[in-house]
């Protein structure tokens, strides 16, 4: 900040008046004859640098005008004011017309200096030397300034001592500088930096309005010497142009679902906001445009109540007055919204679609915050459980619940509903009422019911019934329309497959064309593949067949998934047995007893299954006219399905008789296939 000093022509103290009224009598009786003779040969001119008021510095500057007629050494001396010698200072003699560096005693006072020719009268001029300093100032200001206020600062006279040149005036600066001096040199100050009032136990001097922020005032007391006190009085301003920043706490940024307590805080960085008396700093809040609550201080509190939007208005007032309620040239208050919704949304369950029967609706209102757009729920039960409701896949979109109900999970019945929607506020509602307020209540099944017949074979199966009588075996032909009497288990030779079939029809018999009915094979461990589907469509009477690929045994089924119009179906569960592939080779068909063995080798058929690394057990079993068949060696293929044995006929009664032999493959658990035996093969002794 610049300086800003204002110079008043300065007063000479009551001491030094009387100082200088002494000097001039004491002159006056040094120089009893001002007309001498020979005045005409006086030096004239006498001077001091400076002039003759008071000198901080102990060295002086004197200068004369020698009279053109005259010539030699000039003398001068300096002595007391009365005109005594001071030892040291005795008459000196020069022949210059100038003394540049006159010294006169180090205490303060005034001196006179002498400077004559001889046989002439002696030219006189007064040394008065000061370097004492002046006690300290003492500085009044306020701690604390509105912006624009003019600042005025009130300065109290230095106590004694003072020094013997007296107080010529003060130095007083404003700046940002915490360590400013008002003055230009360390201890000393010029004329044109003093201000000074015309009292000089009391002074008081204004400032224009500084700018906001911190500034100081250093003021120091300036001697008729110049010298300035030590040290500097400095008074420390804060300027505040700023009202407080006020925020408002408790307010929700959405809805309530009560009352709120809302807060607001005020801070202020400068005069700051401490409670002080009726015009001090104040924080106040307003609700709905009602007369604001002012407290004092920082903090303000109230409570917002009623359902619907509310306002609120906060503003501070901080220590200098600056205010946030819209008083030029300041922003209004601040304001903030309030909502409060204490109640509960309106659910209510929509009337059930035809076209989609387990499509479960309900609509949310709310008048208030309005339906919450992400929560919401719906269940169901069977009418007469205590059982809580069981919870249903939801879609929540605003102002809409949408559930979906499997109701061919559920058996047949009365089934009620319960639909739970929220506001965006929190607040929840459950509801069981139907559009017009009655209960809302469907009676299972919703859709159409269907009947899925499965079996073995397509629109009629054909297929062997056989026995076997008196040692015969004999079969009958025999053919099946009705999939309800056709056999549910089925065996067929390895790596064949099998035709199955169906019908679709609803509850009354009426045939359903178009629908897509899946045929589902579930083969045992030990297969490759565990599962296969095949989705087939039913035609105009509601049939269906597939062919079954070769593989392991399985069990089939046929699954219709249903629809949002009917309801879902399974047709009976089929056994597929599916006997192991095996052939039997000899190495001969005439076998010498006692001579080379006939050696049996063969291998397993394994279609869409993988034998164990070991392998399969394979009996080896003969048969003569008229016998059974009899086992007489079991063998383990390898993991590739190959076995061999060699055997060699011993026995004389084998000579001439014919042998059948053949491969059984029995039943092992983890292989997916039905026991099966190879076909004979005939061998002789």
């Amino acid at each position: 900040m610049s300086r800003a000093p204002i110079r008043i022509p300065a007063a000479t103290s009551m001491a030094v008046s009387l100082v200088a009224t002494l000097l001039g009598v004491a002159i006056a009786a040094l120089s009893p004859d001002a007309t001498l003779a020979g005045e005409e040969h006086s030096l004239t001119g006498l001077q001091v640098l400076g002039g003759e008021g008071w000198h901080a510095d102990d060295r002086f500057v004197v200068e004369w005008n020698r009279p053109p007629s005259q010539s030699g050494r000039v003398h001068y001396a300096i002595r007391t004011a009365d005109g005594e010698p001071i030892p040291g200072y005795e008459e000196q003699t020069t022949d210059k017309s100038v003394v540049a560096d006159q010294q006169v005693p180090a205490t303060p006072g005034v001196y006179l200096f002498e400077a004559w020719l001889p046989k002439s009268a002696p030219a006189r001029v007064q040394l008065r030397f000061d370097d004492g300093l002046p006690p300290p100032v003492i500085v009044g200001a306020p701690a604390w300034l509105a912006a624009g206020e003019d600042l005025h600062v009130h300065l109290s006279r230095p106590g004694a001592p003072l020094p013997i040149s007296g107080l010529s005036g003060y130095a007083v600066t404003l700046d940002a500088d915490p360590d400013g001096r008002p003055c230009a040199l360390m201890a000393r100050c010029r004329a044109d930096e003093l201000i000074l009032d015309g009292d000089p136990t009391e002074f008081s001097h204004t400032f224009p309005s500084p700018p906001e922020g911190v500034s100081f005032v250093h003021a120091v007391a300036v001697s008729g010497s110049g010298m300035a006190s030590n040290p500097v009085a400095t008074a420390r301003i804060a300027i505040d142009g700023t009202p407080p920043a006020v925020r408002l706490e408790g307010a929700p940024s959405g809805w309530a679902t009560a009352a709120m307590r809302v807060t607001a805080l005020a801070t202020d960085p400068l005069s700051g906001m401490a409670p002080d008396g009726a015009a001090g700093p104040i924080t106040a809040l307003a609700i709905d445009e009602g007369v604001p609550l002012v407290v004092p201080g920082a903090v303000a509190s109230a409570t917002v109540k009623g359902e619907g939007v509310h306002t609120v208005h906060y503003y501070g007032r901080d220590a200098v007055g600056n205010s946030g309620d819209g008083s030029l040239p300041f922003t209004g208050p601040g304001a903030a919204t309030v909502r409060i919704d204490e109640s509960g949304p309106t659910v209510r369950f929509a009337a059930p679609d035809p076209t989609d029967p387990e499509r479960i609706a309900a609509t949310v209102v709310d008048r208030l915050s309005g339906p919450d757009p992400d929560r919401g729920a719906i269940g169901v039960r069977r009418v007469g459980s205590s059982s809580p409701f069981r919870p249903l896949p939801t879609a929540v979109a605003a102002g809409h619940l949408v559930a979906r109900w499997d109701s061919d999970d559920d058996p047949l019945g009365e089934y009620e509903f319960r639909a739970t929607g929220f506001d965006v506020a929190g607040n929840a509602a459950t509801s069981s009422l139907g559009a017009a307020g009655s209960r809302f209540v469907l009676r299972n099944p919703v859709k159409r019911v269907t009947q899925l017949a499965f079996g073995f074979g397509a629109e009629r199966l054909v297929f062997q019934r056989c026995r076997r009588t008196a040692g015969a075996r004999r079969c009958r032909r025999t053919v099946v329309s009705s999939f309800a009497r056709r056999p549910a288990g089925r065996t067929v030779p390895c790596c064949h497959g099998a035709l199955v079939g169906g019908r679709l029809v609803d509850a009354a018999g009426e045939p359903l064309a178009g629908q897509t009915v899946a045929v589902v094979e579930t083969f045992p461990q030990g297969a490759r593949n565990r599962l296969r589907r095949t989705d087939v469509t039913t035609g105009p009477d509601g049939r269906f067949s597939t062919r079954l690929a070769p593989g392991a045994s399985r069990e089939v089924t046929a699954e219709f998934p249903g629809t949002r119009l009917l309801t879902r179906a399974l047709g009976r569960p089929l056994r597929l047995r599916v006997r192991t592939g095996v052939r039997l080779r000899v190495s001969t068909a005439h076998v010498e007893v006692g001579g080379t063995p006939v050696v049996f080798s063969g291998r397993i058929s394994h279609p869409e299954a993988s034998l164990p690394t070991t392998g399969l057990p394979v009996e080896l079993e003969f048969r003569l006219p008229g016998m059974p068949w009899t086992e007489f060696r079991t063998v383990q293929s390898d993991a590739a399905g190959n076995f061999r044995y060699p055997y060699t006929f011993s026995d004389d009664d084998s000579a001439g008789v014919r042998f059948l032999f053949r491969a059984f493959v029995p039943a092992t658990g983890g292989w997916p296939f039905a026991p099966t035996t190879s076909r004979p093969l005939a061998v002789t002794g």
